[in-house]
């Protein structure tokens, strides 16, 4: 019972061990990594350890089998680390880079997406004349009412329905988001059952080419063109709202974005609409509510991550002590003998801890690339706010691979340190009895 506390005792402080060394800052680990080359150039029991180093390191080729289990299993987790959180980081990405701060989103009060809030169309004229919303050169207040509507369409992949999100907009919805560029084909024309579709709708379900037909809510609609925009609508097909809503039997509509004046035209905006009673609605620019809408995901994402992260880690810290217990006893003899002409316990344990530190290393190197080539760009669909698909891609950014860097070496210090302990304290009389 005693022995089984130590080791749940130990394996809790390896943990911590672990969760500090992930949570430094990268200036901190830099400050650590150039004090311990400072040691090691400058003092003479680094210099010790510095050749006690060279010399495990010089056999690693002669260990190629056991170096490698601990090389390919931290490569393993570093891997999927990464990949899970370039996950997280490109759908985040992806929704904080649709809308901006020029442009606003009015919802019901109270309501956090588009599926269940709702705007009466006379309401629509009395936003209209709110300050804060900016005019086209024509005097027209920039107001594009709008309806959300889920509809399913075949993957390209294996041919099941999925979810994607069927937006009707007004007149001003163009003007609204300039970044909405057409590449292909032409707008659709008001009053008309004609569809544009995004770019990463069109990639990731079948029958949106240009001049295709589609069936739905019973009616046809015509492809007629084909938009990018670099952000969540190009998930989005797009057409008339005043033809979307009767084809759905919808007599409100969902959402009123408007383009706002200036920087200050917002707290104006908003507060227009709280002295209204008629007007029970709620403002946020654009860049706002796509960010909320990437929150809950991103984080649900980025735990599990860290949790299967973890896991592996864990694994990985086994592969790396039975890895180094072996090399450690295979060079029993070695390491007494270096005891016996000088060098003391320190210069063993870090000689030791050196080594598996290198091997975490090639092992973090190895499984970043191995996320970069294969994950780095990739793109995928998932379920959004609004429960359609969102297309996006996974965004390895340096910082993701540096935090998987981080788990490597984190996972090669835990697995080197007891190892290291063992060698240090190998009796140097029975040791030297083998030779």
């Amino acid at each position: 019972m005693k022995r089984f506390f130590s080791g749940l005792l130990t394996l809790l402080l390896l943990v911590l061990v672990l969760a500090i060394w992930i949570a430094l800052p990268w200036f901190m680990v830099l400050g650590l990594v150039v004090a311990i080359g400072l040691w090691l150039g400058l003092t003479r029991s680094g210099q010790l350890a510095w050749a006690a180093a060279r010399i495990g390191i010089a056999s690693l080729p002669q260990r190629w089998g056991a170096s490698s289990v601990v090389v390919v299993g931290i490569a393993g987790v570093v891997g999927v680390l990464v990949a899970m959180l370039a996950m997280g980081e490109g759908f985040k990405a992806t929704l904080d880079s649709t809308g901006d701060t020029r442009t606003a989103i009015l919802l019901r009060a109270g309501s956090q997406a588009e599926t269940n809030s709702v705007i009466t169309r006379d309401q629509v004229p009395l936003i209209a004349t709110l300050p804060g919303i900016a005019r086209d050169g024509e005097g027209r207040p920039l107001v594009s009412p709008e309806l959300s509507q889920v509809v399913n369409l075949p993957s390209r992949a294996d041919g099941t329905d999925a979810n994607v999100q069927f937006r009707g907009i007004g007149p001003a919805g163009w003007v609204i988001r300039p970044q909405v560029k057409i590449v292909e084909g032409r707008r659709f024309q008001p009053g008309l059952r004609e569809i544009v579709v995004g770019r990463g709708a069109q990639q990731r379900f079948r029958g949106l080419a240009v001049g295709q037909t589609l069936k739905l809510a019973n009616q046809s609609w015509t492809v007629v063109g084909v938009f990018k925009s670099g952000d969540a609508h190009e998930s989005e097909l797009w057409t008339d709202a005043d033809v979307l809503g009767p084809a759905y039997q919808r007599s409100a509509f969902q959402s009123v974005t408007v383009k706002l004046t200036d920087a200050s035209a917002l707290r104006r905006l908003k507060a227009a609409l709280a002295s209204d009673p008629r007007l029970k609605l709620d403002a946020l620019t654009t860049r706002d509510y796509y960010g909320r809408q990437s929150a809950g995901l991103t984080k649900l994402i980025r735990i599990l991550g860290n949790v299967i992260g973890t896991i592996m880690a864990i694994g990985a810290v086994f592969g790396a002590l039975n890895s180094m217990y072996a090399a450690v006893a295979g060079r029993a003899r070695e390491i007494a003998t270096l005891r016996a002409i000088g060098f003391g316990g320190l210069s063993v344990v870090t000689g030791v801890m050196l080594e598996t530190l290198l091997l975490a290393l090639l092992g973090g190197l190895l499984g970043a690339a191995i996320a970069w080539l294969l994950f780095n760009g990739y793109t995928v669909s998932t379920l959004g706010q609004n429960f359609s698909q969102v297309v996006f891609q996974f965004k390895v950014s340096p910082t993701l691979l540096w935090t998987g860097l981080k788990w490597a070496l984190g996972i090669g210090l835990i697995g080197g340190l007891l190892p290291a302990l063992r060698a240090a304290r190998l009796p140097v009389t029975e040791a030297l009895r083998a030779i």
